[in-house]
């Protein structure tokens, strides 16, 4: 068996330690090497070539980002950041996502306060999917735009269609592209993308600063309302629910789902309790299972699905975990899912009006 070669970067001792001590528990990872600043990882990597790169993004002599930016023009490659749970850290990180890097692991000495053997396993995982991950040049990468914000009537509660997005891995910067692609007037959507915590906020407001719809992290009772996407807080699971004719959003934290709080499983499950039958299930790049079952119930209980296809994911594991069940009316790559979500209930009415 081959196994997965790693180069840990971190100027701090005790990361090191943690972050080599955690992939070398297993039988399919190897630390080959670590490097406690970006000059000494650029000439490891010539030497050691690594299959994955974690990285810090607080280091001497070059910070994280300006390295990450270097790499991914020069010497392209699957990296796992490596951020503090601050502010300014899910900011440091979100950038570092936008430039080519695959996910971001929390830093360990936040998280040792916690389970140690579930930190261990998160890195494990994180570091195998960086490790099947397609990286792209950073100038072949889509850029932010500018915001488009038009004069388009958004807010109402009343709406054709809703929209269910469900990401993991390297979905931030797929929803991004969706939803960039989509009017100011556009469906109201609802959005689970795996994602700590203290990072959630931090998120919406990059999207609500980029997209020509309203963006923000859902809010316990929220009024559901075109024009408007949600984000799923980290760690609260996010549902729809329908009263008196109107949605909203409902926050929980109940159990971890396929090993995560938000689960996509969870959203989905709750379009088919309380949604109209117009509303499209979509599943995103991401490492796992999370939502291919959902999707699976969505189909079968009539709502249109769409998958992200393998070219254009980072991780083709939740989509094709939807495909491989037959859950999925239609696989598409991503820049095209944002134009069909705006056609498909259009074909809908047309087929209704043929059948009459």
């Amino acid at each position: 068996m081959k196994k997965i070669k790693v180069l840990v970067v971190d100027d701090s001792a005790l990361v090191l330690k943690i972050l080599t001590a955690a992939l070398s528990m297993t039988d399919d990872i190897e630390v080959v090497g670590t490097a406690t600043d970006p000059y000494m990882a650029r000439d490891k990597i010539k030497k050691l070539c690594p299959d994955v790169l974690t990285l810090d993004v607080e280091m001497p002599k070059m910070d994280g980002i300006r390295f990450l930016s270097n790499l991914m023009r020069l010497r392209p490659m699957p990296v796992v950041m490596i951020s503090t749970l601050t502010s300014k850290g899910s900011d440091v990180a979100l950038s570092a996502l936008e430039l080519g890097a695959v996910d971001f692991i929390p830093k360990p000495n936040a998280m040792l306060a916690g389970n140690i053997d579930e930190f261990a396993a998160e890195v494990q995982d994180k570091v195998r999917a960086a490790a099947s991950a397609r990286v792209q040049p950073l100038e072949k990468r889509i850029t932010a735009a500018t915001p488009r914000r038009s004069s388009a009537t958004r807010g109402s509660s009343v709406f054709a269609r809703m929209i269910a997005i469900g990401a993991s891995t390297g979905g931030t910067e797929a929803i991004k592209t969706v939803l960039m692609d989509l009017p100011a007037d556009c469906p109201p959507i609802v959005i689970t993308q795996h994602i700590p915590a203290q990072f959630s906020a931090s998120y919406a407001r990059r999207l609500d600063d980029t997209c020509a719809m309203i963006v923000s992290e859902a809010i316990h009772n929220s009024p559901i309302l075109s024009g408007h996407a949600y984000i799923a807080p980290g760690d609260q699971h996010l549902q729809i629910v329908k009263t008196n004719g109107k949605f909203f959003c409902k926050l929980t934290r109940g159990e971890l789902v396929n090993r995560h709080r938000p689960a996509v499983d969870v959203l989905f499950d709750s379009v088919i309790a309380h949604g109209d039958k117009n509303t499209i299930g979509v599943l995103l790049t991401g490492m796992g299972a999370d939502g291919a079952q959902g999707m699976l119930r969505l189909h079968e209980h009539g709502f249109y699905t769409i998958a992200q296809d393998e070219t254009s994911s980072v991780v083709w594991g939740m989509p094709g975990a939807a495909i491989k069940l037959g859950a999925v009316d239609e696989v598409l790559p991503l820049s095209k899912i944002a134009a069909r979500l705006l056609e498909v209930p259009k074909a809908r009415r047309r087929r209704k009006a043929v059948s009459r």
